[in-house]
């Protein structure tokens, strides 16, 4: 059972995760914070040790909720192609998931924080290799089992219909007009059967 104090920082990470993906490390004030909890920022000062540590744990509990979508998408029963479909369709409906979050945790935090934090851009970066090397071994898988062919290495293609997908996902947001995603997808779903697909 958990103890009060853990509760507590549960809460405030719970609480405060979509400020910091909606307004930036730099945009979210302490003030933003301490209104959203009700707590003083001494209480949140008593459970991280700054700023920096409380957006960092904004940003690991957003994008453990993406992994773990991610990872339930690929989970499926069937086929690689099954795999690559669930996961296409899961990109479909991705404005959808990350709406209760502000945005794609990735996209924000990494476009935010590029130019005034450090561990907040290694973070996102580290995030998007994971999420490239989750696509890259559903593609290997789909080799070794015969049932894709892909003209160049599994990691090298995952990139870039990561790339692919981030992208509309930023056009999407830039301009509120979801047609940018569901093109994108729609199209990676015909190169997938007419380029990859045995």
């Amino acid at each position: 059972m958990s103890t009060k104090a853990e509760r507590t920082k549960v809460f405030i990470v719970e609480t405060v995760a979509p400020i910091f993906n909606k307004l930036g490390y730099i945009g979210t004030s302490m003030s933003d914070l301490t209104e959203a909890t009700g707590l003083t920022k001494g209480a949140l000062y008593g459970n991280f040790e700054n700023k920096e540590a409380l957006a960092l744990a904004s940003f690991e509990y957003n994008t453990n909720l993406l992994l773990t979508a991610i990872d339930d998408k690929i989970a499926i029963e069937g086929s690689s192609l099954d795999k690559l479909f669930s996961l296409t369709d899961f990109y479909r409906h991705y404005d959808s998931f990350t709406q209760p979050m502000g945005g794609c945790p990735i996209l924000n935090t990494g476009i935010d924080a590029k130019y005034n934090n450090k561990m907040l851009t290694a973070a996102s970066k580290e995030i998007a290799k994971i999420v490239e090397g989750k696509i890259a071994l559903v593609l290997e898988n789909g080799v070794n089992n015969g049932e894709l062919k892909i003209p160049v290495s599994p990691l090298q293609f995952a990139k870039q219909m990561y790339t692919m997908i981030m992208g509309a996902v930023a056009m999407a947001t830039i301009s509120s007009d979801r047609k940018y995603l569901l093109n994108t997808i729609t199209y990676l779903e015909h190169l997938i059967n007419q380029e990859i697909k045995k």
